[in-house]
């Protein structure tokens, strides 16, 4: 029997580093359509992932992410293929044969022309969102779930709890599966099929309902559920901070996004994420729990989050500086080129496998 090491106490990262991490790339990843580009973030975050993940079963989710963002892109260049594009091209592939719609459906069409400029608009477009679903995986592989749970604020405790569970409930679910059908082999008896699956589900199921009455009798013997006294006015400035930080934050994006908004979009986020934690910090008066051995934000945490921070920042400029560089044309067709600058600020985010542990694994008697 093994023993993952690596804790706030004991050596490991914070785990709310690993997910300013993957999202500082799954930012920079936003903000290009070039293949070049996004494979190399693709790659930065396999290396860390191989190089810092341990054995735990929230680790093995990296390549369930992975299959998704594959089926992902499969679907996108399907439906290019079916439904057809708004991308102009003048180099046709194949002509498959068109379905005549109604006079209410215009704008719709099913079959027709198949370009070779909507085919890799839509592989650019399709590789971009698959590169940011991977980077999310890479933080399911890196960050401890529950790790990361008793580093929320107390204001958000009952919410980590509910989202935590989700997280760790289809791991488990797979490990459960990959035993049980493993024990079956081992047996001689089938595995797969649809009688094999007839038999696996039931102990599955009856495992996952034995973790749940497990989980809600931990949760009672330690006090879940309690709150402090906090007077009302309080609770009323707690909510009201809150509530208008998020509307803050909301209004303070939107002018990001947009061009008319760009003089009052920082301010309002800013003063917006400023009442939201101060709401946060005063709801957390009503959570009346402790934190054991809590996880320290150190130096090789820093060095993570920045890692992240500074690929998406340095993507970003570069996306100002150089459009054309980060977004290939595609009509005409042009071969992407992969820029120095903008590649070497993808590389910084290779900095966790150097900075941070490598996972240990003791031996437990």
């Amino acid at each position: 029997m093994v023993r993952e090491g690596g804790g706030g106490a004991t050596g490991g990262v914070h785990p709310g580093a690993w997910w300013l991490w993957a999202l500082g790339l799954g930012t920079a990843a936003t903000r290009t359509t070039n293949p070049l580009l996004l494979g190399l973030l693709l790659a930065v975050s396999a290396y860390v992932v191989t190089a810092r993940r341990t054995h735990a079963p929230w680790a093995r989710s990296y390549g369930a992410f992975v299959k998704l963002a594959l089926a992902m892109l499969l679907i996108r260049l399907f439906f290019t293929v079916a439904l057809g594009s708004p991308v102009p091209g003048t180099h046709v592939l194949v002509t498959l044969p068109e379905v005549p719609l109604p006079d209410w459906a215009q704008g719709i069409r099913l079959g027709g022309r198949v370009t070779a400029e909507a085919l890799v608009f839509a592989l650019y477009d399709g590789l971009k969102l698959a590169t940011l679903l991977i980077c999310v995986g890479a933080a399911n592989a890196l960050a401890n779930p529950s790790r990361l749970l008793k580093s929320l604020p107390g204001a958000l405790y009952e919410a980590g709890v509910a989202v935590v569970v989700a997280l760790t409930f289809a791991p488990n679910l797979i490990a459960d599966v990959r035993r049980l059908r493993a024990a079956r082999r081992l047996r001689g008896r089938p595995d797969s099929g649809v009688r094999g699956l007839l038999h696996v589900g039931l102990p599955v199921l009856e495992g996952a309902l034995e973790r749940s009455v497990a989980l809600a009798a931990a949760m009672d013997s330690r006090g879940y559920g309690r709150t402090a006294q906090v007077p009302v006015a309080v609770r009323r400035v707690t909510a009201g901070l809150t509530l208008g930080g998020l509307v803050g934050v909301c209004a303070g994006t939107y002018g990001l996004l947009t061009a008319e908004g760009g003089t009052y979009g920082l301010p309002v986020l800013g003063a917006g994420l400023a009442a939201a934690l101060a709401g946060l910090r005063l709801g957390g008066r009503r959570s009346v729990r402790t934190r054991y051995r809590p996880d320290r934000w150190d130096v090789r945490a820093w060095l993570t989050a920045g890692a992240g921070a500074a690929v998406a920042g340095l993507m970003a400029l570069a996306a100002v500086r150089d459009p054309a560089a980060l977004h290939p044309g595609v009509v005409p067709l042009t071969a992407p080129v992969l820029p120095l600058w903008p590649a070497a600020a993808c590389l910084l985010g290779l900095l966790p496998a150097f900075v941070t542990p490598a996972p240990r694994v003791e031996e437990v008697p």
